[in-house]
Parts: structure tokens; sequence; C-alpha cells
């Protein structure tokens, strides 16, 4: 059963990839905190080990997703190449910065920051951007570096704040759900590799695992997701841009919802 557990995880983020362009992490995470608790992990190391599984499981959803996207024109190749150093030496620093945080807290903080952007997107950003000049390569570069950071931090593409940051500079929502989903891949190649090197150490660990990430939960996730973020990214390109930001407001929330109480339950 853990193996189903993992493909039905998979599957459902890889949709939500293609579909709002977050890398699926915002429901990988808290999914496998729910496997990993059922299956009775040792606690001080599922969410660590959660997140680099998520991350894990990015890069790959994030290829087809952005292969998706792609082909349908909605990656901005210029902004990602000026995001791009910063994503990687974010998410490379973000990893040791939560190898430093105790898990059940880390949890309580990836929720909050869930339901923070959860409003943001239901309640503050209701109106299509309008065109205008992008900021300079400093200011992406240094947005990429803040994104990387807390995505690494949460185990997530990088979504529920590229999608923001790219929609505020002038992009329209569905370029930045696909700018974002091509942002996703060196967020997630950077911080899994992160959480593999700091997790090498740790004793109590699963067998199976590099590091902090799961290796047959990795796998599972992975092939589902694959094959449905281009269902996802499909119907990114015919829904309405404002019923994307409302669904994407109420994933987060869901989410961030279930990260807080989890983490409040267990401390």
């Amino acid at each position: 059963m853990l193996y189903v557990w993992f493909i039905i995880a998979g599957a459902f983020a890889g949709v939500s990839a293609g579909l709002f362009g977050v890398g699926g992490g915002m429901i990988i995470v808290p999914v496998l905190v729910w496997i990993f608790t059922a299956y009775n992990f040792p606690p001080e190391v599922i969410t660590h080990l959660a997140i680099g599984t998520s991350l894990a499981t990015i890069v790959v959803t994030s290829i087809s997703s952005l292969t998706a996207h792609n082909k349908r024109g909605g990656i901005r190749w210029e902004v990602w190449r000026h995001m791009a150093l910063g994503l990687v030496i974010g998410s490379l620093v973000g990893a040791g910065i939560a190898d430093m945080i105790e898990g059940q807290m880390l949890q309580i903080i990836i929720g909050i920051g869930a339901l923070l952007m959860a409003l943001k997107m239901l309640f503050f950003s209701n109106q299509e951007s309008v065109e205008k000049p992008l900021p300079p390569a400093s200011v992406q570069f240094g947005a990429g570096t803040g994104i990387g950071m807390a995505s690494s931090i949460f185990g997530i593409g990088g979504g529920s704040l590229t999608v923001p940051f790219l929609n505020w500079a002038g992009l329209p929502m569905k370029q930045s759900v696909g700018t974002s989903a091509a942002c996703g891949l060196p967020i997630a190649l950077a911080g899994a590799v992160g959480f593999a090197w700091f997790g090498q150490d740790v004793a109590n660990l699963p067998e199976g695992t590099i590091g902090f990430v799961h290796i047959s939960g990795f796998l599972c996730i992975s092939v589902a997701s694959f094959a449905m973020a281009k269902v996802g990214a499909k119907l990114a390109h015919v829904l309405p841009a404002l019923m994307l930001k409302r669904a994407f407001g109420l994933l987060l929330l869901v989410a961030g919802g279930q990260l807080l109480l989890s983490g409040i339950g267990i401390l």
C-alpha cells in the first residue's frame, strides 16, 4: 500500500504542477508527512524527508510541465535566464537552513507560509496584470535567490512565490505559470542535492534513502506526476486566468492548513 499512496500523491501533484506551475510540492509535502507518519518513520526526520523527496520529484515534474508549456509559448526564457543562478544559490542555502530547523517547527513554518500565499492569491490578485517593462536583471536575480531559498526550505517548486512575482512584474498569468514551471527545475535540482547532502550523516533514517531523499517514494511519485503534469498544462491554457488564481489559492489554503494543524498537533 505504501507504493499505491506514492502513486496517488504523484498523480494529483502532477496535475497541480501543470495547472498551477507549482511543481506539486505543496501537495507532495503534506501527503508525504502523512504517509511517513502512518508508516511509523522516526518523527524527527519525517518533515525533512518529505521535503527532500518532494524536491527530487519536482525535478521530473518540472521537466514534463515546462515542456508542455513551452510548446504553447508559455515560457519567457529571458526571464528564466536572469533568475536561474539566483534560484540555484538560494536553494542550496535554503537546504542548509532547513537542516538546522527542528522538524515540527518546520511544518508550522511551511503551513503559515502557504496560508499567507493562499490569502494573497484569493483576495489580492484578482486583476490580470497589465503589460509593463520587466524589472532590471538584478531585481530578477535577487528575486530568484529569495524564491530559491524559501522554496528549498518548503520543499516546493517555487510556484507559490514565482507566479505572484512574475505576475506583478508584468507577465500575463499564463506566461507566469509557464515560466514558473521552468523555474522549478533549478530550484528542485539544487534543493534535492542539498537535502541529500545534508542528510547523509543522519543516523536514524529509514532504509532506502539517500540523505533526506526517499528513493522508492521519489520513483513512484515521479512516474505518476510526469504523466499527469501534461494534463494539467493543457488545462492551464484553456481555463480563464481568474479561475486559475482562485483555484491556486484554494489549493494552498488546504495544503497550508493541513501542515499547520499537523505541526501544532505534534507539538
